[in-house]
């Protein structure tokens, strides 16, 4: 009885969560190398922080010369100890290669952005990796 009660729920949640994509909306992850940021705002709080940086950063990622897929993220709720939600945004950027991304580094749109958006951030973290 258990066991059907799960089966259905999970049946319900999947016919009502909507998964498709189309070859238009579908970004493939490019592996070769992710740039991964995390951002740490003075006021995270702020309405009116979060509206600029948000504006400023898809503006620069729908202008970028280099970057190939992006996400941008805010923390979880998360009762993992593991889970470091202490940060106000996430950014990962996918290139081609890490040369594609030195690029981006350089790029107008890039450095815009980062002279809009400067006075929001006390600290930024950046990881980057190359694909295996």
């Amino acid at each position: 009885m258990k066991t059907g009660i799960i089966t259905l729920l999970l049946i319900g949640v999947a016919a009502t969560t909507n998964y498709a994509q189309t070859k238009d909306t579908m970004k493939t992850f490019d592996s070769a190398f992710a740039h991964t940021v995390y951002f740490w705002f003075k006021n995270p709080n702020s309405s009116a922080d979060k509206a600029k940086f948000e504006t400023s950063l898809k503006t620069f990622l729908n202008n970028s010369k280099y970057a190939k897929t992006n996400f941008i993220g805010t923390p979880p709720t998360s009762t993992r100890d593991v889970v470091d939600g202490s940060f106000t945004y996430s950014l990962i950027v996918t290139f081609e290669s890490a040369e594609a991304q030195e690029g981006y580094q350089k790029e107008e749109a890039h450095l815009i952005f980062i002279e809009e958006c400067k006075d929001l951030w006390e600290k930024v973290i950046v990881y980057d990796s190359n694909g295996i």
